[in-house]
């Protein structure tokens, strides 16, 4: 027997398949069809840590759903195992889908629907509750500025890194350089000069693993988010990595749905700046992987030396295009 919170409550047989470390995957089978038509998906998760990832993703999808509902699984509640009070679960909708990305107009379509059509409750960045890539939370405290919120993640991301691999005063000198001198030159101006950007909710973690196509229908269907609402190039984060079956590709087609985001020119190092924490959450997820601090690392090099004195380096310049 299962306590759920969300929109409704359920006695269920999970049949467990193989999932991530940190949380299983399930077929829910429920003897009450008549009440739950088509729940059919469950993730159990352990612990105090587990019961606030199966509560985040929750929230994280009912944000998706209200917006995009076509793409987003129905989220039907989270909660607790009575009989096992250390176990927690996550209850959606079951979609029948192909582990393949959706063509690159479509999928596209529905991130420029997603960011240009949801609105932040408060006008600010950030979520109304801590959220996970993967184990790892994100402070996702509201902020109205998008320079200091991701200044604040990016030393986040830096600390929980360093737990996993170990500490390194390289890495720390660098990532002191990138949000002193880096994030300001790429990230201020998109404030500043008349500019602004609108707080865009995003799915968050949208590499090609949490992407698939509705075998039904055919539509792109999103899953696993860790939501947020960000400045909409945020997002294409995943994009950049070789690792990641997206690419410039999806970059450029969503571009020509969505404006990029003036200046313009700054527009690809914008991109590596959040590519970069990725490779640091990715290292902090993979203790084993130690490829992955050594390509934040490199990048980061590239970044400080191009821009060494920080948004003092920043001049306006007219009538920039972009091919």
């Amino acid at each position: 027997m299962a306590r759920a919170s969300g929109q409704g409550q359920a006695g269920s047989t999970l049949c467990r398949q193989k999932g991530r470390r940190w949380r299983t995957s399930s077929k829910l089978l429920s003897p009450h069809r008549a009440f739950f038509a088509s729940i059919d998906f469950g993730k159990v998760s352990s612990g105090d840590e587990g019961r606030n990832m199966v509560s985040a993703e929750f929230e994280s999808m009912k944000a998706l759903h209200a917006v995009i509902a076509t793409n987003i699984p129905l989220p039907i509640a989270w909660g607790t195992f009575v009989k096992e009070p250390d176990k927690h679960f996550y209850l959606a909708n079951f979609c029948d889908m192909e582990d393949e990305l959706p063509p690159i107009s479509e999928f596209t379509e529905v991130m420029a629907s997603l960011h240009q059509k949801s609105v932040s409750p408060t006008g600010e960045f950030g979520f109304h509750c801590t959220t996970y890539g993967g184990n790892q939370p994100v402070d996702n405290t509201w902020c109205s500025s998008w320079e200091e919120f991701y200044t604040r993640a990016m030393r986040n991301t830096v600390k929980n890194e360093s737990l996993v691999q170990g500490p390194s005063e390289e890495l720390n000198r660098l990532t002191d350089d990138l949000c002193t001198k880096v994030i300001p030159r790429l990230l201020r101006p998109l404030e500043t000069g008349g500019r602004s950007i609108k707080p865009s909710l995003v799915h968050g973690d949208l590499w090609h693993g949490n992407v698939g196509i509705d075998i039904a229908t055919n539509d792109p269907i999103l899953f696993d988010a860790c939501s947020l609402y960000a400045h909409n190039e945020f997002e294409m984060g995943f994009w950049r990595a070789s690792r990641y079956r997206t690419n410039r590709q999806h970059v450029r087609a969503y571009h020509k749905l969505v404006e990029i985001s003036a200046p313009l020119e700054d527009h690809d190092d914008r991109n590596a700046l959040y590519a970069l924490r990725i490779d640091l959450l990715v290292s902090a997820l993979y203790p084993s992987n130690k490829r992955m601090r050594q390509l934040a690392m490199e990048e980061m090099k590239r970044l400080v030396e191009k821009y060494p004195n920080g948004y003092e380096d920043f001049h306006e310049k007219a009538n920039v295009t972009l091919a």
